[in-house]
């Protein structure tokens, strides 16, 4: 079966992250390659952010962004990967459409932390974005 693109995004133990950044942010590509993935791009979002409600009994969390590629068989078990990491306190994977990666990925790489700043293909709408995104874990604790 052909890979899929998948973005995700992640919440870190603040206080693990705090203490050994490469490692723990390095957690995420580790895991997606565990699994025969390649990721496309993997970077901090916002780090030391207040967090809307408590989870896990964390006010704050550090948030990471990755895009990645992998087989849509290993999702399930990456998810699970993902559950098990002590460093994750909150995560979500969503499917990308496969014309829509490409500009999400830049955007992205450029480090723009507002959607409004990106250079959307006239073709695209701002409906057809969120059409385009599948959830693939709702898991809430």
């Amino acid at each position: 079966m052909a890979e899929k693109v998948y973005e995700g995004l992640f919440i870190f133990d603040p206080d693990l992250y705090a203490r050994g950044q490469d490692e723990v942010s390095s957690q995420v590509a580790t895991i997606v390659e565990q699994f025969g993935g390649e990721v496309l791009l993997s970077r901090i979002w916002d780090e030391q952010r207040q967090l809307a409600y408590p989870i896990k009994g964390y006010r704050r969390g550090t948030y990471w962004l990755a895009y990645f590629r992998i087989p849509p068989s290993a999702v399930e078990e990456l998810n699970r990967q993902f559950r098990l990491s002590d460093s994750i306190i909150r995560f979500l994977i969503v499917s990308v459409e496969p014309r829509l990666v490409e500009t999400l990925v830049e955007h992205a790489r450029a480090g723009r932390q507002h959607a409004g700043h990106a250079e959307i293909p006239e073709e695209i709408t701002p409906v057809s974005i969120i059409d385009a995104v599948s959830y693939v874990d709702d898991d809430i604790d």
